[in-house]
């Protein structure tokens, strides 16, 4: 009894910890293609098998409702705790090249996603890309800006050089 109140707090305290949450079912994977998804998206995730029953009473104990039709069958979870379209492109990939994973639903910022919209977040860039095209418009308004108040004075300088000729004469 004792462990099993430590996995519901553990699962609890997972839920409650992770940026977001993806179920899928592993019927038929083997052991080595699991541990070859784990290490696949443990930079970002962890991922955990646990029992239905458990996983619902953590979810509904962290106020989380999103799971409770989905957990049917063999479920895991991947607990995001980085990148969640890195995660979502991971278990893409490796369903495309293992059938037998199935991305059945997530929870994502406060909402529930169906596989379907899970498939729209691995669609996604990754945070890091869409940072580096921020950037690069951030700095291509910069210089605009730059060359903008550098053209200014020169062309000052010609409009008073302009009215000082037309004086001259």
């Amino acid at each position: 009894m004792a462990t099993k109140d430590a996995r519901l707090a553990d699962l609890q305290k997972n839920f409650e910890e992770s940026a977001a949450v993806l179920l899928t079912e592993y019927r038929g994977l083997t052991v080595a293609e699991l541990r070859e998804l784990r290490d696949g998206i443990r930079e970002h995730a962890t991922y955990a098998v646990a029992k239905n029953t458990l996983t619902k009473i953590a979810a509904n104990n962290a106020g989380i409702t999103a799971f409770d039709d989905e957990l049917t069958g063999p479920s895991a979870l991947a607990f995001v705790h980085g990148d969640a379209v890195t995660v979502a492109k991971s278990l893409r990939d490796f369903a495309k090249a293992h059938p037998l994973l199935v991305v059945k639903s997530g929870y994502f910022d406060g909402k529930p996603l169906s596989a379907a919209e899970v498939g729209k977040l691995a669609d996604l860039e990754s945070r890091e890309v869409l940072l580096a095209k921020a950037a690069g418009v951030m700095q291509a308004s910069l210089i605009g800006a730059a060359q903008l108040f550098n053209a200014l004075p020169a062309k000052a300088a010609r409009g008073f050089g302009a009215l000082q000729e037309k004086q001259d004469a």
